[in-house]
């Protein structure tokens, strides 16, 4: 080889180190920047005029770095609200991360289930939210029995946006799922067929919004921890994390976090490195209850205490799932 064409290929292997460098200083500075806008503030944040309520409510506990991490996933129907308005939570999930065992518990919790709003009186836990996300993260923490110090709160629109800048998913679909709603003026319809499929953000939200069925929301909650893990294991995909940058840019408008861009990058980290070790609905078959208040049907839970119990029974199986409210071997 000549000396000529050494000086070629160094020449070369320079320049593209130098592109490689300016690629990653771009792609995490672009991601560090979106990140920073997660987290809404004054006239931004839904929350904005609850500030003085939220007062009331301590803060969350602060998160060390090594202990478990629980992440509070709410989703609501933004629609028809005016501004100011904080629709209930159409759905509830608790991820909690296990940084030193590297393992992910899902949890979705029933949204009529009757309990304790903390310096309100008893309602359905999908209230807690209009208190705003203090009280909703201390509520599902004093539920559960752990601390919860993170909330993501997003509505139909951002749900939509995210898998669609993922390219959709490809999943089984179970079962038709057909519902008609001239309430909503057909906006939300749901017809889906039996069988694998790929799902853009709008048949994904009518999969996941579907109950009406016999076993309305205990098989909806299901559908969503299936989906959600489906989604998380896409999220790890090389492809995905290339076009991180835009798909958070695409979503960023419709979420809010009291995550710090410190956090979001440490638990990121955790969450790329961790496998999901099982996925439970809260309260469990064995522990749950019904009852009559003010003539509506709602939720109970029949002992917080092994409630409390069973949620660490969770964290301390191998691999759990849920079977009546019993843990056993996980088949994911």
């Amino acid at each position: 080889m000549t000396r000529k064409t050494k000086r070629t290929i160094w020449w070369v292997l320079a320049v593209l180190l130098l592109a490689v460098i300016g690629y990653t200083v771009y792609y995490f500075t672009s991601i560090n920047n979106v990140l920073e806008g997660l987290h809404k503030e004054g006239e931004a944040s839904p929350f904005s005029h609850l500030e003085q309520v939220e007062a009331k409510v301590p803060e969350p506990p602060k998160w060390e770095g090594t202990e478990l991490v629980s992440i509070v996933i709410m989703g609501v129907d933004g629609r028809g609200l005016t501004k100011g308005d904080i629709p209930r939570s159409d759905s509830m999930m608790v991820v909690t991360l296990d940084p030193l065992q590297k393992k992910i518990h899902l949890f979705s919790i029933l949204r009529d289930t009757y309990t304790d709003i903390p310096e309100y009186r008893k309602d359905r836990i999908n209230a807690a939210i209009t208190h705003g996300p203090n009280t909703a993260m201390k509520a599902i923490g004093d539920l559960l029995g752990i601390p919860v110090q993170y909330y993501v709160y997003t509505d139909f629109q951002g749900f939509i946006k995210l898998v669609d800048s993922l390219g959709g998913v490809d999943f089984y679909v179970e079962k038709d799922m057909k519902y008609s709603s001239k309430a909503d003026k057909h906006e939300y319809d749901i017809d889906l067929k039996k069988g694998q499929q790929h799902l853009d953000g709008d048949k994904a939200l009518q999969y996941v919004r579907f109950r009406h069925d016999a076993l309305s929301d205990f098989t909806r909650t299901e559908r969503q921890r299936a989906f959600l893990k489906t989604v998380a294991d896409k999220m790890k995909s090389t492809t995905t994390i290339m076009k991180l940058p835009s798909i958070l840019e695409d979503v960023s408008e419709f979420v809010d976090t009291n995550l710090s861009t410190n956090d979001m990058w440490k638990l990121a980290n955790i969450g790329y490195q961790s496998t999901m070790a099982g996925s439970e609905q809260i309260p469990p078959m064995s522990l749950l209850g019904e009852e009559n208040v003010g003539g509506a049907s709602v939720i109970t839970v029949k002992d917080l205490d092994e409630l409390h119990e069973y949620v660490q029974n969770v964290f301390k199986s191998p691999a759990s799932t849920v079977n009546d409210g019993k843990v056993g071997p996980t088949t994911e």
